[in-house]
């Protein structure tokens, strides 16, 4: 098993971070976050979401947001859309990526989206069409691939099943998401094995909750089997909304550590990521999750 040389991460703190903080935060402050991430050399930074603000209040801001970032030349920023209207409102506000999102759990997709899995995934396929014919990149998400809130297990046949449709749709990169941080590093491979058989591994990225600590453990798992991007929150930002108190994304600082530990390229400067993060964290009055963010400021202190 050879880990890659270089791992492209995908920054996800703006959208699934802060879309899940009880607190409100205003565009300025979003769009401050987005450009000194975007300053610390991340390649990618999933900026909002163009869902409904009666659902997700935190993402109304949506256009203002797009409006005011300083869009870094060689950096995506990608936006989440549930549907064609919502593709629509993205492309109006100058999206140039979008993202979708399924789920590997029967079970989840009914309790978080109200509809089946086979019925999410067609919604999908207008918004892929009209992203082909008007050049907009796709990236595809697939939720509870490790386990599931309501209904427990779920089978990487499952996992593997839904990744392949978001592939065949058009999405260039599918990424795994472990939704409530259930997996461990043999729950993981077991499921990526599955995936890869129907999808080439270079077009997978993972999606790592830190509920039971497993997350970078899950994170090494995942190279030793080839995969090569990211995608981690600043600071650890989003609890995760089905494990109360639990922490939620993997925070960037940490696996940037790690990575270059393992001399693993990224193109990620450590410092201005534990700033922007130090920014994220005093502006909603919280703790960073990160532990490499809390050792560094107990050094600093001292």
């Amino acid at each position: 098993m050879t880990l890659p040389k270089k791992v492209r991460i995908v920054e996800v703190g703006p959208r699934d971070g802060l879309q899940n903080e009880p607190g409100a935060v205003s565009a300025a402050v979003k769009i401050e976050l987005i450009n000194r991430l975007a300053d610390a050399g991340l390649p990618a930074i999933e900026a909002t979401a163009f869902v409904s603000a009666k659902w997700v209040p935190q993402m109304a801001d949506n256009a203002v947001v797009m409006a005011g970032i300083r869009k870094k030349p060689g950096v995506a920023y990608p936006v989440l859309v549930p549907n064609l209207k919502g593709f629509e409102a993205a492309l109006s506000a100058g999206a140039r990526e979008v993202a979708v999102f399924g789920a590997a759990s029967e079970a989840f997709s009914q309790k978080n989206i109200n509809c089946s899995i086979a019925e999410s995934l067609a919604r999908f396929e207008p918004v892929a069409q009209a992203a082909k014919r008007q050049g907009i990149a796709v990236r595809g998400y697939v939720s509870c691939v490790a386990g599931c809130p309501y209904q427990g297990a779920v089978e990487p046949a499952a996992v593997a099943e839904v990744a392949a449709e978001l592939y065949r749709m058009g999405c260039y990169e599918v990424s795994l998401g472990d939704t409530i941080g259930v997996g461990t590093p043999g729950k993981i491979q077991a499921m990526l094995a599955a995936v890869i058989q129907v999808l080439p591994v270079e077009k997978l990225a993972v999606h790592f909750h830190d509920t039971y600590g497993q997350a970078l453990a899950n994170l090494y798992a995942a190279l030793e089997l080839g995969v090569a991007t990211i995608d981690s929150s600043v600071a650890g930002l989003g609890g995760c909304p089905y494990a109360k108190g639990a922490s939620g994304n993997v925070a960037t600082e940490d696996v940037v550590y790690m990575l270059n530990g393992l001399g693993i390229e990224t193109g990620v400067d450590l410092e201005l990521v534990f700033e922007a993060g130090r920014y994220i964290c005093e502006q909603l009055k919280r703790e960073p999750s990160s532990k490499v963010a809390r050792a560094l400021l107990a050094k600093k202190a001292a």
